[in-house]
């Protein structure tokens, strides 16, 4: 991916073909998910390898979606704060089943 984008909503749509395999998405989820599972046991333990595995969890889904499913280099590689922000709201469109995973 070389074409840099001017906003998010320019950006979000590009964001959703590069998941387009359920696996990826489903991946992205259960990533997603155990990241926030790990900040919150940091919350309560202040144990800070809990945000190590957070990192490690979610990244490691989703690029474990890219790499195994998609067959595809993942988005934040080339932009990283976009794609931290249309990772969560991709992450709510399936919590709240506006996108199918």
């Amino acid at each position: 991916m070389t074409a840099r984008y001017a906003s998010f909503a320019e950006f979000y749509p590009y964001y959703l073909t590069q998941h387009g395999h359920r696996l990826c998405r489903r991946a992205h989820f259960i990533g997603t998910s155990s990241a926030i599972a790990a900040i919150a046991q940091y919350i309560d333990s202040l144990n800070a390898w809990w945000l190590l595995f957070a990192l490690v969890s979610g990244y490691g889904g989703a690029w474990i979606g890219h790499f195994f499913y998609e067959k595809n280099r993942p988005a934040t590689f080339d932009q990283p704060w976009l794609s931290f922000k249309a990772d969560w709201m991709m992450y709510w469109q399936m919590l709240t089943g506006k996108l199918s995973w």
